[in-house]
């Protein structure tokens, strides 16, 4: 698992200074280089996953006798998806704390593996972010950056981020299940069934959902294979067919921030899916509270997932979770 240590880091035209001398009393106002110059900061943190943002903040700047940025790209070895794209706004904080965005270029544009803003304001000094939205075709492989700038005097600088791996794993955020309506959950499909849907994906289903409030025991909700013996599945009616014998191990200390969204400074990364035993593990999983979580294998083996309880509601009888899975 990876430490979630980012902090924002402005840089614009400071990025022109190179900073020398470690005593106090030597220090000196650096002198400005007296050229177009670059700097990128990768913003996102943990897993680079299929559908999700690789964020990166680029900055460029040139003193201003020298001319003015006419544009700015950034060249994937990898194309990005559809959505991927190059702000076409610097951005500063006001002084509520909101992050406002100044136009000063065209939206961008991508071709190929680049994307592309060119300027349109008279700017010498600019702080673009870019979005690569992770494609299909990235999967489990490395994937590599090249920034670049030019400005109005024929002067060009790029920067290379990376590679950074992809990985193999899929993320579904936010499925709802709901005691004996949708609560057959399938790992191969990323997704929850009622029990008629669930009938014809018999093959698919790995876990079922059931909330009950018991005197003799402290049930409340729980994750169980559809297999796993009738304490277990408390009286839920499970469709003929759905017969997968899944392994479950609790995980009460595990806060993934991509799946929970909160400032937990956690991942769940492939390698914690290649190492985790599952020799011995139960096929039920009682008593889930908000913010725990559940390691589960496939009983075909095929697939491993890591489900997070974003919430709960006894109310209800439901659960919210999130899942990451990994194809072995």
């Amino acid at each position: 698992m990876l430490n979630r240590t980012s902090r924002y880091i402005a840089i614009a035209c400071s990025l022109m200074l190179v900073f020398e001398g470690c005593k106090e009393d030597d220090y000196a106002l650096p002198t400005p280089k007296d050229a177009l110059q670059n700097d990128v900061i990768k913003r996102s943190m943990g897993p680079n996953i299929v559908g999700t943002n690789i964020e990166f903040t680029y900055a460029m700047a040139l003193p201003a006798a020298k001319g003015k940025l006419s544009s700015a790209q950034v060249e994937a070895t990898i194309p990005g998806a559809a959505a991927t794209y190059l702000e076409y706004r610097s951005f500063y904080t006001n002084g509520s704390g909101v992050d406002v965005g100044v136009p000063v270029g065209n939206p961008s544009v991508n071709t190929g593996s680049v994307t592309k803003v060119d300027f349109t304001k008279d700017t010498s000094a600019s702080t673009l972010r870019y979005f690569y939205t992770v494609p299909e075709d990235a999967r489990g492989k490395p994937v590599s950056f090249t920034f670049s700038a030019l400005s109005s005097d024929g002067s060009k600088v790029t920067y290379k981020m990376g590679p950074y791996n992809v990985s193999k794993m899929d993320m579904k955020l936010d499925l709802v299940v709901t005691d004996a309506n949708r609560c057959f959950i399938s790992i191969a499909d990323m997704a929850v069934y009622t029990a008629a849907e669930a009938g014809p994906k018999a093959t698919n289903i790995d876990l079922v959902y059931i909330y009950r409030v018991l005197t003799n025991a402290t049930y409340n909700h729980s994750l169980v294979a559809p297999v796993t013996e009738a304490q277990y599945l408390q009286g839920a009616v499970i469709p003929a067919g759905i017969t997968n014998n899944s392994k479950l191990v609790k995980a009460w200390n595990l806060r993934d921030f991509q799946l929970s969204r909160a400032a937990y400074n956690v991942y769940v990364d492939d390698v914690d899916f290649q190492k985790k035993d599952f020799k011995d593990a139960p096929n039920f999983a009682i008593n889930m509270k908000a913010e725990a979580g559940l390691w589960v294998e496939t009983a075909d083996g095929k697939y491993r997932a890591y489900i997070y309880i974003n919430k709960v509601d006894n109310a209800a009888k439901s659960a919210t979770i999130s899942i990451k899975r990994y194809a072995m």
